[in-house]
């Protein structure tokens, strides 16, 4: 049986990643599942952020170990497919009021461990680090975008130690940027479908 390969797909807030997830389903439809953020899961649920470094930790483990299940509900769902995980299990790492070593440390992994759940990483730039408009719709995004722009890098120094990771750059032209984001995807279902 083959292998079944689970990209993720990040960046700072304000990069594009939903509406390219959004392109991914229609585009691939049944070849892939879309496993959905854990932190929107939480914060549309009911959860209000909080800036006490206490509560912050709480939020972040269970993000952690939300983000971790519903991979595994979506894994066994949907074993002949690709997943594509709206962010990943170590994104936590970028909110985290610590450093990384108590991050692991509260969570009960590793950094080995976490990025090796992964076949690849699609990280999309966030509008906020060149400067533009970080606005969308999604009701549970609260960051400015300089806040954007800070999350962006923090992501990008954690995920860009992965051995497969894609960036895609925020460009003047959003289809662009998306289309280089499905081209990716299509290129890794490709090696999917080989192996």
């Amino acid at each position: 049986m083959k292998k079944q390969l689970k990209v993720v797909v990040t960046g700072g807030p304000g990069g594009g990643k939903t509406t390219a997830l959004d392109l991914f389903r229609r585009e691939f439809g049944n070849k892939i599942a879309v496993v959905p953020e854990a932190a929107t899961v939480l914060f549309s649920g009911g959860i209000t952020r909080s800036k006490d470094e206490q509560v912050l930790k709480m939020i972040q483990k269970t993000i952690f170990q939300l983000q971790k299940n519903l991979e595994d509900i979506n894994k066994a769902h949907h074993p002949d497919r690709l997943l594509v995980c709206d962010r990943g299990s170590l994104d936590g790492l970028a909110y985290w009021p610590g450093n990384e070593k108590d991050f692991f440390k509260q969570v009960n992994s590793t950094f080995e461990e976490e990025i090796s759940r992964y076949d690849a990483v699609i990280f999309f730039e966030s509008a906020g680090a060149t400067g533009h408009d970080i606005s969308s719709n999604n009701p549970v995004r609260s960051e400015s975008s300089e806040q954007a722009a800070r999350l962006d890098v923090a992501l990008q120094n954690i995920w860009a130690r992965h051995p497969n990771f894609y960036f895609v750059g925020s460009s003047e032209s959003f289809v662009r940027k998306i289309m280089f984001g499905i081209m990716t995807i299509e290129n890794v279902i490709n090696r999917y479908q080989r192996e």
